[in-house]
């Protein structure tokens, strides 16, 4: 085991020391006047089986099965102050340990909220634009359950939402003059010469009172791409509209976005390219695209000794690159959540071409990719214990 992922597993043990001798603290309150902090402690272990088309070898075994990610959750109040944190441990292949998120938050009264620290970027569908394990295409490109360092307000009417924020960057590791951004996350963020740096969201939803949810919305931000060889700042953009449908038994996500980067990269270093990165490796990704993506889901409620709830879907994403001879990438993902109380597992299978995931070649596929690619699938199996 290297000093890494050792360091990983202390950090860990840390946060149980700290944060476990005050689990379910103090729930009741001395007095109105006088509230006292609650703090809980949640978290799941997973695992997972994939059996991958594109892989020969592993096909031959019939696939592998190994360990997914073990996370740990705390959520603590105090009057209208509290936090929300998770941090993850995945094997060192997909990146170890890291924050997944975590701010301080404070509630203005029942409507309005603020948040700072490594927050949600309030763009799109939140808190996920899919249905399914893999998530979506938007997830690829940092554009699906992102966080990043800054303050965001909140304010959820009954007919409207509105919500506002102001990230200084993403998630910084090293603090370094000009050290590259660090691909050890869980969301996909700018990495490589380029660091995103002072960027500004907004979203505002539409909510109409009919007999089930409908959210009507639009999303754009906006921030810089500070290039460490040149020193110079670019920028970069992205705007989305988005509807969101949900009864008790049927949901449905889509979602239209138009993303470009311009970096000022070094002379002799393509502009059509940018590197991003999460789970410890980076890949390239086209600078300009529009990405369409849809699902639905259909929820059975069985209440069965070992099964409570069944979720068939289908969640399907396009990624069309406004560059030319870039190959254009598809996503689509069919499959089951079963619930079964404490315990959740999703049954995918996952098929798309040029997608860094999906076969192919790993670092490309989300910028030129191949112009006459084939079709990859992976069927996988993902169990977890969620306390």
């Amino acid at each position: 085991m290297n000093k890494q992922l050792l360091k990983n597993y202390f950090s860990l043990l840390l946060l149980l020391g700290i944060f476990l001798p005050y689990h379910n603290f103090a729930q009741e309150k001395d007095g109105e006047d006088n509230p006292k902090p609650k703090l809980t402690i949640g978290g799941a272990l997973r695992f997972n089986y994939n059996l991958s088309s594109w892989k020969p070898e592993m096909q031959e075994r019939g696939g592998d099965f190994g360990f997914d990610v073990f996370r740990l959750a705390v959520n603590g109040s105090y009057k209208n102050l509290y936090i929300n944190a998770e941090y993850r441990l995945y094997s060192e292949a997909f990146g170890g340990g890291f924050l997944k998120q975590g701010w301080l938050g404070y509630k203005l009264d029942d409507k309005r909220e603020v948040q700072m620290g490594l927050v949600q970027v309030p763009f799109g569908i939140e808190r996920y634009n899919s249905h399914n394990w893999f998530l979506n295409l938007p997830y690829y490109v940092g554009l699906e359950d992102d966080y990043d360092m800054g303050i965001r307000y909140s304010y959820k009417g009954d007919m409207f939402e509105y919500h506002a924020a102001f990230f200084k960057n993403a998630e910084e590791l090293t603090f370094g003059n000009n050290s590259p951004a660090s691909t050890h996350r869980y969301s996909y963020d700018v990495v490589g010469n380029n660091k995103e740096v002072n960027q500004i969201n907004g979203k505002i939803l539409y909510k109409p009172n009919l007999d089930a949810m409908h959210k009507v919305g639009l999303s754009a931000q906006y921030g810089g791409l500070y290039n460490i060889e040149t020193t110079k700042t670019g920028n970069r953009y992205a705007l989305a509209v988005h509807y969101e449908y949900k009864s008790d038994d049927w949901f449905i996500k889509a979602q239209a976005t138009k993303a470009e980067f311009n970096p000022k990269n070094a002379p002799g270093i393509t502009r059509n390219i940018i590197e991003m990165g999460a789970y410890g490796t980076p890949y390239e990704v086209a600078t300009n695209f529009e990405i369409y993506n849809f699902g639905t889901a259909h929820l059975f409620y069985i209440n069965k000794d070992f099964v409570e709830k069944i979720e068939i879907y289908n969640d399907f994403g396009y990624m069309h690159k406004r560059i030319d001879g870039f190959g254009d990438s598809y996503m689509n993902v069919l499959g089951v959540l079963i619930n079964s109380g404490p315990v959740s597992t999703y049954i995918d299978y996952a098929a798309g071409y040029n997608h860094s995931w999906l076969g192919g070649d790993f670092d490309n596929e989300f910028s030129t990719g191949d112009p006459d690619p084939k079709w990859e699938a992976r069927f996988n199996i993902n169990i977890g214990y969620y306390f």
